[in-house]
């Protein structure tokens, strides 16, 4: 496991090296690109992540603060990925549970929405909330004949039954899906966009308040008018800062205890995208953690 970045190359591109035993947050570079359904690409995710956060301004203007150094962050080199989907998923479980192990927090950059559950092998024995923001359910079954595609990510998840799910931003949705979805209220809570203007996210805080959460997000979510960087596309979704307000409160609130951002599929001379992407990923880390600086001085 020694197989990381310099500073200077890794996520947002520090000019002050890190060893791993000071790190608190490592990034995974994981660009599975295996079961995509449309448009590929997302394999080149990662790196270009990689490349635009060191454009981000590491001064966040909303905390009024540079929290990049306090942030601790370790950058791994993207490992070699088997073409067998499951040696993959299974080398990626490997790696985050080694950094459990060691207590950091795991930041995994896809690569395509498959990669969630393996992630979350390595919690199992925890009680969590996922909060995944995405344009689809992803509660198939299977898709293709694939239980593992990334149109079954979350279907996946749910047979940790520690496990509850809030989804938002959903507009893509099969019959099969919402079947699912109605036999498992209790566990699975949708926020469709078509119902934007009567979420309840009061009842959302009062029910994460205080509980270990873990997001995934698929920049999908995303309108397509600034995010049309990704495999499958879909209009009517949601804006920058629906996002931020969303995660701000969300986290606040709650024990983050893992991220994976998803699905950014690059396109040449498009670095908007991959450097809104970036950002996003900067400012999670920065409301998380300004959150527990809050907890730890009560």
């Amino acid at each position: 496991m020694n197989n990381f970045y310099s500073s200077k190359r890794g996520f947002l591109g520090l000019e002050k090296n890190i060893s791993f035993n000071k790190s608190k947050i490592v990034i995974v570079p994981y660009g599975l690109e295996n079961t995509v359904s449309y448009k590929g690409g997302t394999c080149k995710g990662p790196q270009a992540i990689l490349k635009a956060s060191h454009e981000v301004e590491l001064f966040d203007e909303e905390l009024w603060s540079d929290n990049s150094e306090r942030l601790r962050i370790l950058t791994m080199k993207e490992p070699r990925i088997p073409r067998s989907l499951s040696k993959a998923l299974k080398q990626l479980s490997t790696i985050v549970n080694y950094l459990l192990f060691q207590n950091k927090l795991p930041v995994v950059f896809g690569g395509e929405h498959s990669i969630t559950p393996a992630i979350l092998e390595s919690y199992k024995n925890q009680k969590f909330i996922i909060i995944h923001f995405d344009a689809h359910a992803d509660l198939r079954d299977e898709y293709n004949g694939e239980k593992f595609s990334h149109a079954s990510a979350l279907r996946r998840c749910l047979e940790n039954e520690n496990v509850e799910l809030i989804s938002f931003g959903i507009r893509n949705i099969s019959e099969e899906e919402v079947k699912f979805y109605e036999r498992n209220k209790k566990r699975v809570e949708i926020f469709f966009m078509k119902d934007k203007d009567n979420w309840d996210l009061e009842k959302v805080f009062r029910k994460i308040k205080n509980k270990k959460i873990y997001i995934s997000f698929d920049v999908d979510c995303f309108d397509v008018s600034i995010m049309p960087a990704t495999g499958t596309p879909e209009p009517g979704g949601m804006l920058w800062d629906d996002c931020l307000k969303i995660l701000k409160d969300i986290i606040f609130k709650s024990n983050l205890i893992g991220l994976d951002i998803n699905e950014l599929s690059p396109i040449s001379g498009g670095h908007a995208y991959d450097f809104l992407v970036a950002k996003l990923v900067y400012k999670i880390l920065n409301y998380n953690l300004i959150s527990q600086n809050k907890v730890n001085t009560h």
